[in-house]
């Protein structure tokens, strides 16, 4: 761009990368009126760039519809799948729980994939699988069938799942990377927010319609995906990693503000991809390197497959997925009454994933985890509290306040759950791994999360009945405890920084406790309501 502060010139670099900033010899003399043109001119770039990355990354959020929509009519579906087929206990738990751990075969095939033919074409190919497994499931006439077509849709689901996030972090500015990774998250609430919505809405068809149709809608989602893939373009890293320079350049110069600074972004993943070269002489299989990892990437795995494996063992599946079983032991009786307390559930997760969505960029990750953490443990623990109070000492609380006390211990727990624990886990496994290892180390990063799950999901109720469903949640409540401690100690702050800058953090082995980070004690000011920390402006 002519007459701009800076220019930058596409010339051989002794560091081996072919773009870098050259300062101008001369400033270009320009009267105000000049001046105020070129700003307004830049504004309106700027402002395109931004509406431009915010679609893309809200259609790449799609395919996390598909998750939270599964998630949340199931727990509905399940009531009347099982007086409509009439299966056991140990079948509900391996229908609930399978998908979670199914979706393992799509996230790690995702990386490879994703690596071989693009993210959004892999993005595309897992909401095909999702809507092949959402049509059968809709169509079963035997749980054998419907079991398929859940495997089915935990594939495609574990595609999607695992690539929207790297795909977000790849196209997304390092400002507004923490928002809009988090879109995926606001994306799931939303669909386990419909999910409930449908359970509640169907529950008037007779048993052998109501799950179909509750199902079937399911498949709506996967269609808008669809289209979305024909909006959206491919992500700029992955085209540079296929040598499709100008492609590369094409897409960065409609997601950033000028071009200086696209310039200095195919500079940023040269020199990445030229350390990659560098660090890894010997050529070293991806999967290979994972396994057998230098101590930087040793501490990403730890970061990124324990935030992953946390955000699941405290519980926050089994709390959606069986909603309805905690507030029949809590007292309600009616099915219609246990669906309409699930909706309101969903409505607090929905709500609190936007609060996070406004603060994850203002306030930074870790503060929101310690709230998250923290808050979590709390309402764990008055679960467990009011569901054992009314089993064992039913004359120390009226029925009415042990329901209001678990509706509320519930609500509170998925709030804090949305607040960081939820969104922060999308948003740090897409952004500490670096270009090389990123797409299957996100995969791998999901082994955890996903066996976590449908461990969980598939032993809830098995264990209810072993130490009743009040004890299970004191035993979320304590892991929950030791999530505080794996915060502290083991996640660093990545607020405001670059992809390439989080992997030199990385690399150079800082203390997370350094770097003008903020710290546990910061986070009071926080739940305080500090003024300046939770100001939206």
């Amino acid at each position: 761009m002519t007459g701009m502060m800076e220019s930058v010139k596409a010339r051989p670099a002794k560091g081996g990368s072919e773009y870098r900033r050259v300062e101008p010899e001369e400033e270009e003399e320009l009267d105000g009126a000049e001046w105020a043109r070129r700003a307004e001119a830049g504004s309106r770039r700027r402002k395109a760039a931004e509406r431009y990355v915010f679609t893309c990354a809200l259609f790449a959020s799609l395919n996390a519809i598909l998750l939270g929509y599964d998630v949340g009519v199931m727990s509905g579906a399940i009531i009347y799948i099982q007086k409509d087929l009439h299966i056991t206990e140990f079948q509900e738990e391996i229908l609930v729980g399978c998908l979670s751990v199914i979706s393992l075969l799509g996230s790690l095939s995702g990386g490879r994939t994703s690596d071989a033919i693009g993210r959004k074409w892999t993005m595309g190919l897992g909401a095909i699988i999702f809507q092949t497994g959402a049509a059968i499931m809709t169509f079963a006439p035997s749980f054998t069938v419907l079991m398929i077509g859940r495997l089915l849709a935990g594939v495609g689901i574990g595609f999607g799942a695992m690539i929207s996030a790297v795909y977000i972090a790849e196209i997304s500015p390092a400002a507004a990377r923490g928002t809009l990774t988090s879109l995926p998250e606001i994306c799931i609430n939303l669909g386990i927010l419909l999910g409930y919505v449908s359970n509640y809405a169907f529950s008037g068809l007779s048993e052998h319609i109501s799950w179909r149709v509750m199902l079937g809608v399911g498949i709506l989602p996967s269609v808008f995906i669809g289209v979305a893939l024909f909006v959206i373009p491919e992500s700029p890293r992955w085209l540079m990693m296929e040598k499709r320079v100008p492609e590369a350049r094409a897409v960065l110069l409609q997601i950033s503000e000028s071009e200086a600074e696209v310039e200095e972004r195919l500079a940023e993943i040269e020199e990445a991809a030229n350390i990659m070269k560098s660090v890894n002489s010997e050529d070293k299989a991806v999967w290979r390197e994972l396994l057998n990892p230098s101590p930087a990437v040793r501490r990403m795995l730890y970061a990124g497959c324990g935030i992953q494996l946390f955000q699941q063992i405290t519980g926050i599946d089994a709390t959606v997925y069986y909603s309805p079983t905690i507030f029949r032991d809590a007292g309600i009786k009616s099915d219609q009454e246990l669906l309409a307390a699930t909706v309101a559930v969903g409505f607090t997760k929905t709500i609190f994933i936007l609060v996070a969505i406004f603060l994850i960029d203002k306030v930074g990750r870790k503060p929101l985890l310690y709230v998250s953490t923290i808050g979590m443990t709390v309402c764990l623990f008055a679960l467990g509290t009011a569901l054992t109070l009314r089993k064992h000492a039913e004359g120390l609380i009226s029925p009415n306040l042990g329901i209001d006390m678990a509706i509320f211990a519930v609500c509170g727990n998925v709030a804090f759950f949305s607040i960081g624990m939820g969104p922060i886990c999308w948003v740090l496994s897409s952004e500490i791994f670096p270009i090389r290892l990123r797409a299957q180390a996100s995969a791998l990063g999901q082994v955890g999360g996903r066996v976590g799950s449908g461990l969980v999901s598939m032993s809830f109720l098995s264990m209810a009945r072993a130490i009743s469903v009040g004890g299970m949640f004191f035993v979320f409540a304590a892991i929950s405890t030791v999530s505080v401690v794996f915060v502290y100690f083991c996640v660093p702050e990545t607020k405001g920084k670059t992809l390439e800058q989080i992997e030199i953090m990385f690399e150079g082995g800082k203390e997370w406790k350094g770097g003008g980070e903020v710290e546990l004690e910061d986070t009071q000011h926080l739940i305080q309501g500090d003024k300046k920390a939770f100001s939206l402006g």
